[in-house]
């Protein structure tokens, strides 16, 4: 059966935004404030879910906490933005289309691509089937429900990297019960300094979390993980926090991408081979002078700003300004009333700076929780007003004229 094709009724430009993540509604909301009052152009945003997933806190999830239910449609009210439900199975660069749930078709003016990464668990065999992972709120559930029916056991969190720490910190904490192990290739806290990294560690010995460093995970089975080496660690449950994956879809559609699958863009944002596309968050390859960004909340709300602020001159007859930005943080809790806070160089290095304890968990808890205000006070800014980062905060500035 043929998929519908969706013309619609009102006139105008057609913004069509993939992903409501922390880009993707950065760039809805900041556009879609602007040209509502324009009515030059109507945005649509896609999402598989109408839950907006708080990624940074899903090892909260994890553990069975509550996070607010924040809905992405209700956000979206009063903005002029519609929002479509669905999966996005398809993208035509060519034609300007996108396939939702393979029963319907949107046409596009200018497409936002920011459908973020996954867990990757493709590498190692094993993982796909007998690995937990955090990519989505359900995902984070699955892994909750089960550590509620562990009586007691062992828990091994795969990846030493931030996700990986806090998951960990967050399992022991919650569960004490439980034997938690965390392995990886490299130290955990590798890129903090001696001060940050040395708490971080003492805070996981003291939560009693066992740290393998300088290990590979080779293969998982029903109740153990295998290392390289023949080592073999039995495990009830396994938590894969080891690398991500980026959708296929971009390069399907004909979109030039790196060998990571993300999209390559030009300074503005815009796809290098279809420039009516622009990229944002987890799914574009975007150079700065430090080299490739890595994907963060706090680098990918900027994105999504800018693609919203680039959209929206170049529908004003201007042209897009390159897109410029520095790592200011790497904010980690370690539980629910300890964290260290390592400030860094544009480049991501590590300050001589560090907050622990107690005042980084405030500190962290402010971050964390900001971008949901964030985007409310986006639908109420002044027509010539932005909220842009500035370091690593957003702050509402004039817009150029």
């Amino acid at each position: 059966m043929s998929a519908r094709q969706e013309t619609g009724t009102a006139s105008g430009h057609r913004v069509v935004i993939l992903g409501a993540g922390y880009a993707g509604m950065a760039a809805a909301v900041q556009l879609a404030a602007r040209v509502q009052r324009r009515q030059e152009a109507r945005v649509t945003v896609v999402n598989a879910q109408e839950r907006f997933a708080e990624r940074m806190r899903l090892h909260m999830t994890a553990t069975g906490q509550r996070l607010a239910e924040l809905s992405v449609p209700e956000l979206l009210e009063g903005t002029g933005a519609q929002f479509v439900r669905g999966w996005v199975t398809a993208v035509d660069a060519d034609a300007k289309t996108v396939r939702i749930d393979d029963d319907r078709v949107l046409p596009y003016d200018t497409l936002v691509y920011g459908l973020g990464g996954l867990a990757d668990t493709s590498a190692v065999p094993g993982a796909e089937d007998y690995a937990y992972t955090l990519s989505s709120t359900q995902d984070a559930e699955l892994l909750a429900d089960r550590l509620a029916r562990l009586g007691s056991g062992t828990v091994v969190v795969a990846g030493s990297g931030l996700t990986g720490v806090e998951s960990a910190a967050e399992i022991a904490e919650r569960y004490p019960r439980l034997s938690v192990v965390l392995v990886g290739r490299q130290e955990s806290g590798a890129a903090m300094n001696p001060k940050a990294k040395a708490y971080l560690h003492a805070a996981l010995d003291r939560l009693g979390v066992q740290v393998r460093a300088g290990v590979e995970v080779v293969k998982l089975l029903p109740d153990a993980v295998e290392l390289a080496g023949g080592e073999s660690i039995a495990a009830d449950a396994v938590l894969w926090t080891s690398g991500t994956r980026i959708s296929p879809l971009a390069a399907a559609a004909g979109l030039g991408v790196d060998e990571h699958g993300r999209i390559l863009t030009d300074p503005a944002l815009r796809s290098v081979s279809h420039p009516e596309v622009y990229a944002i968050g987890d799914a574009a390859a975007i150079r700065q002078g430090y080299g490739i960004m890595h994907g963060t909340c706090q680098s990918g709300m900027p994105t999504g700003v800018h693609a919203a602020l680039s959209i929206d001159r170049v529908l004003r007859g201007k042209q897009p300004k390159p897109f410029r930005f520095g790592y200011y943080h790497t904010p980690v809790s370690l539980g629910r009333d300890d964290a260290v806070v390592q400030f860094t160089r544009p480049d991501g290095s590590p300050r001589r700076i560090c907050l622990t304890g107690r005042m980084a968990v405030r500190y962290k808890e402010t971050v964390t929780a900001s971008p949901w205000p964030t985007y409310g006070r986006m639908k109420k800014m002044p027509a010539s007003g932005a909220f842009w980062p500035r370091g690593g905060r957003f702050t509402r500035v004039r817009r150029a004229k």
